[in-house]
């Protein structure tokens, strides 16, 4: 056919030219699945945003949904002129001119590219087919994109071809429209009316040139540009988009130089507006899938999925119940407590009096008023003070009230929060996840991103260190003053820990007697012989990820931990010693259920399981031991039906800043943890602020929801019986001791004075020396 073509050079253009006729065909076809779909016409003509996600639990029950939150598409005569002429200006000055594909734009940028300028020739329209119709996402690839010089060649090609039906469908306002409702600018404002009320707090009609060419300068790259995040870089673009506009005609010369003195004057009051459709378990799925996503190439807020979990919801809904209660009540007595006085305290007690001007200077806002007055505090403070209309957290209720922004950091510093956890060892399934109090007023997740002293909820990895090591549960060590010299970074140091009483019993005590009472002094007898070293090593092998400081006091819970972290390891004990990765999501399906991808439990042998099952004997010793620190629970009737059994332990860190309670059935591990976000600001006594009474309760209340409800799945029980023969002595019990005051408070890494009313044994102690000298710090 093409031999009739005498002239070789005409010839081989004409060849050229069919074969790319054939090659455009090909892609529009799809031909053999090479190169993957196309948006249909129906779909040009009809597009969609997104698909949302959803998140299931494992009963079914809708939890929550990934979409596009902050997007509201707004039409054409709504635009300010100068969004449209900043955004033509500086993405595509021939826009009115082409049929959407700018083949001179498109070789000056080739050229440009090649000599080392690399500028970008996607036309507005192909910028929009890539943005709306994702012609370059996981489900639009054919087989070929997996060859790499030609994968971006066919991307290219089909943009250029969704482009063309895009102009053959749209006007121009409307594709301009169309785009700059689809475009991300960061902070998640999606679309240009979340970013006009985001960034200016106006709606998209009211935009000036300054702000216009501001906004379509982070198109470029929405966070390089950020103008909160870098307002210098954001300003450079800014001026560049403007020095676009002027040379194009659509902004005087004089305007010019007058917008490029401007300062950004962003007017960010909008960012305090809580996200809605916003839940602890929703961010902690995202972030658990985080790497499955990007490592398959989905998209949680746009392609569909539903995602499958391991929450029960019922649990759930009983352990945020409990947790409303009981954290109600602690902060009514968290107020008593301090009434008019300013609860932030150094460790001797004092007020530190700048601390709300410190918390002032941690809000992003701070950087730029600095910034913006050259650090001159007299003339930042007046934002700080400025009293303004705003809905705040109270447990009455959401509240509307006038609060400057000091107001508001002195409010919400003096409430106390929480993280609460539950898992069921023996399938890895977490059933309970509850990050805060609220999170549409508390975004930080207590669970996984808070790490805090665990205090004597850590004791137990001591004393699993020692069973696994010779020692058995019947091993006697008696209560006395210790000090133990170590070197800490290279220096000489002495650990002399004191009780939570300040008082020494001399009383001879097993292991399981010492653990349930909490004792620090035998704790750190056991620490000594057995190296904080292997206890570190002890913890990580349970599942404790966080780095460990290898000191003495290491198992008196000195270093800081996550709720995750803590209820992960002690899962371990129930799970015949193996340590499990928790599950949360089990299963992810597409919009027609058809199965992407099954999660399963990974696991591997930690502990030995003789080992594994004396510390759940040890942990029983909380509620069975004299003075064990767990006996508050003896309070909840309704948890001791049936036979049943409970194990745990409390904690609480210096100064009563973390209070801790683990707590484990036959079949739950729970972990929860109480105080203020600032370590500053805690109770100042064992009785308001201890584990056993701050988390502990929260525990008691949700156990009893658990049993009560006889469709929880969860009833009554003894603990599991030996898994394995065990070869060491346990049985070994306590002499009965009354005790004057309730010694369930004694769990604390230390506390600032003596309580001369703390518990007092009636029975005789074994003989102490004639002058013992008290403890050291």
């Amino acid at each position: 056919m093409f031999k009739r073509i005498k002239n070789p050079i005409l010839r081989y253009f004409v060849i050229f030219i069919y074969f790319i006729i054939i090659f455009f065909c090909a892609i529009e076809i799809n031909f053999m699945g090479l190169f993957g779909s196309l948006p249909s016409t129906q779909e040009i003509k009809n597009p969609t945003l997104s698909v949302s996600s959803e998140v299931y639990a494992a009963d079914g029950k809708l939890l929550a949904k990934y979409y596009k939150e902050n997007r509201s598409p707004v039409e054409y005569n709504e635009l300010s002129p100068n969004l449209v002429h900043a955004l033509v200006a500086t993405e595509d000055v021939r826009f009115y001119k082409h049929n959407g594909i700018d083949l001179y734009g498109f070789v000056t940028s080739m050229v440009s590219t090649a000599t080392g300028e690399r500028r970008g020739g996607s036309t507005i329209t192909q910028q929009l087919a890539k943005n709306l119709f994702q012609t370059r996402k996981r489900k639009s690839q054919g087989i070929i994109s997996r060859i790499p010089v030609v994968r971006t060649v066919v991307y290219k090609c089909k943009e250029w071809l969704t482009a063309l039906k895009i102009e053959h469908n749209y006007s121009k306002p409307q594709i301009l429209t169309m785009y700059l409702n689809t475009v991300p600018f960061s902070n998640n404002a999606f679309g240009i009316k979340a970013a006009t009320v985001k960034y200016f707090n106006k709606l998209p009609g009211k935009i000036t040139v300054g702000q216009a060419a501001t906004l379509i300068g982070m198109l470029k790259a929405t966070n390089t540009y950020n103008p909160i995040q870098h307002p210098d870089r954001s300003i450079e673009r800014r001026n560049v988009v403007l020095r676009q506009m002027q040379k194009y005609g659509y902004l005087s010369k004089a305007d010019y130089t007058t917008t490029l003195q401007q300062p950004l004057n962003l007017d960010l009051s909008n960012t305090e507006v809580a996200e809605q459709n916003d839940t602890y378990i929703k961010r902690a799925v995202e972030k658990w899938l985080k790497k499955w996503l990007k490592a398959n190439n989905y998209d949680l807020y746009e392609d569909g999925l539903k995602i499958y979990t391991t929450i029960d919801s019922r649990l759930q809904q009983y352990a945020e119940e409990a947790v409303a209660e009981k954290m109600k009540m602690l902060q009514k007595r968290f107020n008593n407590v301090w009434r008019d006085k300013n609860p932030w305290r150094d460790s001797k007690g004092n007020v530190i009096p700048d601390f709300l001007w410190k918390a002032e200077q941690r809000l992003p806002v701070y950087a730029m008023l600095e910034k913006k007055y050259n650090g001159d505090t007299a003339q930042i403070q007046p934002y700080f003070n400025r009293k303004k209309r705003m809905t705040v957290f109270t447990w009455k209720g959401e509240q509307d009230t006038t609060f400057s922004s000091r107001d508001s950091l002195n409010y919400y510093a003096r409430l106390l929060n929480t993280g609460m956890m539950t898992i069921e060892p023996s399938s890895g399934k977490i059933k309970v996840w509850v990050g805060g109090i609220d999170n549409k007023y508390f975004k930080y997740d207590h669970v996984n991103q808070a790490k805090r002293q665990a205090g004597s909820t850590f004791k137990p990895f001591a004393y699993l260190t020692a069973l696994d090591n010779g020692f058995t549960p019947c091993d006697k060590f008696t209560d006395k003053p210790v000090s133990i010299k170590y070197m800490d970074n290279g220096k000489p140091d002495v650990w002399e820990p004191k009780n939570a009483d300040f008082n020494f019993s001399y009383r001879e005590m097993s292991l399981r007697w010492a653990m349930g009472k909490s004792v620090n002094s035998i704790t750190a007898q056991v620490t000594e012989q057995v190296g904080w070293d292997k206890i570190v090593d002890y913890a990580h092998r349970c599942g404790i990820e966080s780095p460990l400081k290898a000191v003495p006091s290491v198992s008196l819970g000195s270093n800081d931990v996550s709720v995750y972290e803590m209820v992960r390891a002690y899962s371990t004990f129930l799970n015949h010693g193996r340590k499990l990765d928790p599950l949360l999501v089990t299963k992810i399906t597409d919009q027609d259920d058809k199965v992407i991808e099954e999660f399963t439990l990974k696991q591997e042998q930690a502990i030995s399981e003789e080992t594994a099952w004396l510390m759940l004997y040890m942990f029983r010793g909380g509620m069975e031991e004299p003075g064990g620190t767990s006996q508050a629970l003896w309070e909840y009737d309704d948890l001791w039906k049936g036979n049943n059994q409970i194990g745990g332990k409390t904690g609480t860190s210096s100064d009563y800043v973390d209070g801790w309670y683990m707590g484990i059935t036959k079949d739950l591990v729970t972990g929860i943890w109480v105080g203020a976000d600032d370590r500053s600001i805690h109770f100042n006594t064992s009785e308001t602020g201890e584990g056993s009474h701050t988390a502990l309760p929260i525990f008691g209340a949700f156990m009893e929801k658990v049993y009560d409800d006889p469709k929880s799945g969860y009833a009554y029980g003894p603990f599991p019986k030996p898994w394995v023969k065990i070869t060491k002595t346990y049985m070994c019990p306590s002499p009965r001791i009354t005790f004057r005051s309730d010694t369930s408070a004694s769990d604390s890494l230390s506390v600032p004075q003596a309580d001369t009313t703390s518990a007092t044994p009636t029975a005789e102690p074994a003989e102490p020396p004639p002058t013992a000298p008290p403890a050291g710090r």
